[in-house]
């Protein structure tokens, strides 16, 4: 007997908190990744295959997305057409209903189509507050989605001439914490951007206290294992007069992860990956570009 598979690129969201991070973890282990959840409602759709979530971007134990993205086959009984691309985001909504996690988007793609990839860049933007004396005075709105800070101000400058300094091609074997990939991976990285403004929140309206809210943002075709969190952490520390601008380039040329100074790296809770980009997927669907989780379509007239 026949089935009828097709393969959906999926695009999702999920508040990192409780989550070990987004990958699937084992089942004996307490604490279960997104990509856990994710599969366990796909299988609720009673698919004839065996169920396998790919990923396209990992994030840690505690960093948020409000745009990730994945692929995965569902094969349905002869009798049944494949879904519809509107069908799929709200049945495993339904199922997830009971998770911080939510599909925004699906699109059926190519049977050879991979969301890891294919992916051409990854935006983070990793937020923190000033002027707080401890984590506790951060509004309720805001809590374990921005870093807080004691500083009631910073060196923006020097922050903005230490990232420039990261833009560009550069071996950033300094700015990677070491894991059981790092033989692996290639420390050689292309940062496209590397910016500093002004944050906003919702509580800034209506929470009279005064918080300075900042983002950076980060954007490359791909990152190194916590390189956006240690990056962030340095330029703080130039904001925060503990490291020069010359330093951030001197950890740059050092090439060594040993080299990086400790306790630096910013805490997982203020990251949020905000966009996956690709081009090219399918026969109608020529280009994709999420920001921020909404997403811009062109197409094929």
């Amino acid at each position: 007997m026949q089935h009828s598979t097709a393969r959906y690129l999926i695009f999702f969201q999920y508040a990192g908190t409780k989550y070990s991070g987004v990958m699937k973890t084992p089942a004996d282990q307490a604490v279960e990744g997104v990509e856990n959840h994710l599969e366990s409602a796909v299988r609720k759709l009673k698919p004839v295959n065996e169920v396998s979530v790919s990923i396209s971007s990992r994030t840690d134990t505690g960093v948020h997305a409000l745009c990730n993205s994945a692929h995965v086959d569902i094969q349905r009984r002869a009798d049944k057409p494949p879904l519809l691309e509107q069908t799929l985001v709200d049945a495993l909504n339904f199922h997830l209903k009971a998770e911080p996690i939510r599909i925004t988007r699906a699109y059926r793609v190519q049977s050879d189509f991979h969301a890891r990839y294919q992916a051409i860049s990854r935006t983070y933007v990793y937020r923190f507050a000033l002027g707080l004396r401890h984590h506790t005075e951060m509004p309720v709105t805001e809590r374990d989605l921005c870093w807080a800070l004691r500083d009631t101000r910073l060196n923006i400058d020097a922050m903005q001439e230490a990232s420039a300094l990261l833009i560009g091609t550069h071996d950033f074997s300094t700015f990677r914490a070491l894991n059981s990939e790092t033989p692996f991976k290639n420390p050689v990285k292309t940062l496209e951007s590397a910016r500093l403004e002004p944050g906003v929140s919702f509580s800034q309206r209506h929470f009279h206290r005064d918080i300075q809210f900042w983002e950076l943002t980060f954007k490359s075709r791909s990152f190194l294992y916590r390189q956006v969190r240690r990056m962030t952490g340095a330029l703080v520390a130039v904001g925060q007069g503990r490291l020069s601008v010359s330093q951030i380039q001197e950890l740059l040329k050092a090439r060594d992860s040993l080299a990086f100074p400790n306790n630096l790296t910013a805490p997982a809770h203020g990251l949020f990956l905000t966009n996956v980009q690709y081009r090219e997927t399918g026969k109608n669907w020529h280009y994709t570009y999420i920001m921020f989780g909404q997403p811009h379509y062109s197409f094929f007239m």
